[in-house]
């Protein structure tokens, strides 16, 4: 696997379990984890805890999706070498069976007893 591919993967596994809990503290419809943390919401205030989740919220959104793209990328270049090769190897071993195939015919040979029609 390519170095920077397994870099971008570890980015983007941090970036999702954060998401998760930035998902998680927001508050709902309903009441939700944000409501424990009510004395953080009383010293920043609520709308103002609210929009810096939101902005986090798609901040990792966004940087996921680019590590996505990116990652792509850079599997792509990687896996259309190990490609070629793979169908090198198999046309290789087809050509060295379909020779060892034509060896083990028997050849057809005259035979000198029958009289030839010249």
């Amino acid at each position: 696997m390519n170095t920077l591919f397994v870099i971008l993967t570890i980015l983007a596994v941090i970036a999702s379990v954060l998401l998760v809990a930035v998902v998680l503290l927001q508050n709902g419809k309903g009441e939700g984890l944000a409501s424990n943390f009510v004395a953080g919401n009383q010293t920043f205030g609520v709308r103002q805890t609210a929009d810096m989740l939101e902005k986090i919220t798609w901040g990792l959104v966004t940087f996921i999706l680019v590590i996505a793209i990116s990652s792509s990328f850079t599997l792509g270049s990687g896996s259309q070498s190990s490609v070629d090769t793979t169908s090198d190897k198999i046309e290789q071993n087809l050509s060295k069976e379909q020779n060892s195939n034509m060896q083990m015919l028997p050849v057809e040979q005259e035979n000198p007893a029958a009289p030839t029609q010249e």
